[in-house]
């Protein structure tokens, strides 16, 4: 008999703090859950802002080039006529990132050798600053792309650790008004097998806090 009240002691003590922990450890895990939802949002945002970014100086880029060809084909008429006044015209309204590729064009000696670049826009010297950011901003958004998806599995982990802290509440609570007292005790290690499970789990997973 003594035996039996201790077993029953036992699985009251036990399940009492199973019931406090894992509540505990539940209130953990949402407030975890919520923060990682947020830190998501946050990287969502900084793509679809890098995103955006992107398509602006893209088409920055586009007008920048139909400006240096517009200019360009006007210039290269007047400069194989040998217009020289107008010519010049032209050329000192080349963008300055677009002049040093006219230059080495020139020095290829293009309406004499053949096998010169066709037009400027060939050269290696063409470098168009905006499709440069273009290609900086696409990184950012597919880094920060790439750190929105892990923070949301993330959430989703803190989640799950939810539920399953949950269903240790459960089988604590279960365990203190179940059948026989041997079903208490199989309920009672069913919900610390889960929490300590759980515990273990939520452990191994990053932390985000928020002060």
């Amino acid at each position: 008999m003594e035996a039996s009240d201790a077993r029953t002691k036992r699985v009251q003590v036990l399940s009492t703090i199973l019931l406090a922990v894992a509540a505990v450890a539940t209130a953990w895990c949402s407030y975890q859950a919520s923060r990682w939802t947020a830190e998501y949002r946050a990287a969502s945002g900084r793509t679809n802002s890098a995103r955006l970014e992107a398509v602006r100086a893209q088409g920055r880029g586009e007008t920048e080039k139909q400006v240096d060809v517009l200019v360009f084909t006007q210039w290269v008429d007047a400069y194989a006529l040998k217009r020289t006044e107008l010519a010049d015209f032209y050329f000192r309204r080349f963008r300055k990132e677009f002049r040093p590729a006219v230059l080495a064009w020139l020095a290829t000696k293009p309406l004499t050798d053949t096998s010169a670049p066709l037009t400027p826009f060939a050269m290696p010297q063409y470098q168009l600053a905006a499709a440069k950011q273009v290609k900086q901003l696409d990184a950012e958004a597919e880094l920060s792309s790439a750190k929105g998806q892990r923070d949301n599995q993330r959430s989703t982990n803190y989640v799950l650790a939810v539920v399953l802290c949950a269903s240790s509440l459960f089988f604590a609570g279960m365990s203190k008004v179940g059948g026989s007292l041997r079903q208490q005790e199989v309920l009672l290690a069913i919900g610390w097998a889960l929490f300590l499970g759980t515990v273990i789990w939520v452990a191994t997973s990053p932390v985000s806090v928020s002060v």
